[in-house]
């Protein structure tokens, strides 16, 4: 994504994270209970995750690291939630369209708007990202930063996948939200940095992710200050690229809003390969993972041909390096919160 408005096309359950809390106590290590990460089966992933946690909360160990310093970075696409068939902030774009339409007649006749009216896939798709833009422009501007999280809150409770009729906030990897409460147990700080748009993001990670939207890292388009209605202060979304946080805007991002280098990171394609490698350049004990897309029933398999979270160049680096590599279909006990 090169901005808010062109990443906008690059996002939990309702119900509790079913995790038994992990401690870490001052002298100790990390508690590594199975029920911990209980979706995820036993094997080689589980246990790197386990004992680097281990070894950098044990203090007066060779790799014991402070606190403060336990940063993990999250992207979010693909990652802690499906991105298939299409980025979700898309999906949400494409809904406000339609719901925006009746006030603007026009639609029907400029594109790439009456193609999606129409549902003309074949027009859209030929668009490519580019063409696409005037539909993010329009969905993602022109409203304050409260009118605007407003909507997206009042999607994410009524809109619904197209394969799995849920909610798409329902849509998040259980083993990921259990690894996510495993590391704060054990004195983590953790971030989401991801390509999809800050503002789109920030309304629900909190309520899904127990993410605050101060700990989300994303594209930004600008916001401007102005007095509204009654002379009330308030800040307008306008169309206008801020801040690329995708590829290698991912460490860029990492360094201006977090301002610590990450000792831990997962990502799931080529878009967060220069964050795992600006994790994995730091001194002391690093962590790098990427979660491979293989089960087609439970949910998607895809990566090096995919135009959707690609997964090719960070796969072979991962494998050459030794990362850590999460193949869906066997190391997860379940996908999702819902499933039996």
């Amino acid at each position: 994504m090169k901005s808010e408005t062109r990443y906008v096309s690059r996002r939990a359950v309702f119900g509790a994270i079913a995790v038994i809390a992990v401690c870490c106590l001052p002298g100790r290590g990390a508690f590594a209970q199975s029920d911990a990460l209980a979706s995820w089966n036993d094997g080689a992933v589980k246990s790197a995750i386990v004992d680097f946690v281990g070894r950098v909360t044990k203090e007066g160990g060779p790799d014991f690291v402070p606190a403060p310093e336990r940063i993990a970075t999250f992207d979010n696409d693909g990652t802690l939630w499906t991105e298939q068939p299409f980025y979700f902030q898309l999906a949400f774009a494409i809904d406000r369209i339609k719901a925006m339409a009746p006030q603007h007649p026009e639609w029907k006749t400029k594109q790439p708007f009456k193609a999606l009216l129409e549902g003309d896939k074949k027009t859209l798709a030929a668009a490519g990202e580019a063409g696409l833009l005037p539909l993010i422009s329009a969905t993602h501007s022109g409203m304050t930063v409260e009118d605007f999280s407003k909507t997206v809150i009042d999607w994410t409770a009524t809109a619904r996948h197209p394969r799995f009729n849920r909610p798409y906030t329902e849509l998040v990897f259980q083993p990921m939200l259990e690894l996510l409460a495993y590391l704060r147990a054990n004195g983590f700080k953790t971030f989401i940095v991801s390509g999809g748009g800050i503002e789109f993001m920030r309304p629900w990670t909190e309520r899904v992710y127990g993410i605050p939207p101060e700990q989300v890292v994303g594209s930004s388009g600008e916001v401007k200050f102005e007095f509204g209605a009654g002379g009330k202060p308030e800040l307008l979304k306008i169309a206008k690229i801020e801040f690329v946080d995708d590829g290698p805007g991912k460490p860029v991002g990492i360094n201006r809003f977090i301002g610590r280098r990450p000792i831990f990171a997962f990502g799931n394609s080529d878009g967060d390969l220069q964050m795992l490698q600006w994790t994995m350049a730091g001194s002391g004990a690093r962590f790098a993972g990427l979660v491979h897309h293989t089960d087609a029933v439970r949910e998607y398999a895809y990566d090096r041909n995919s135009k959707i979270g690609k997964l090719d160049k960070a796969w072979e680096e991962a494998k050459a390096k030794g990362w850590s590599v999460v193949d869906m279909k066997q190391d997860w006990k379940k996908v999702f919160a819902f499933e039996p």
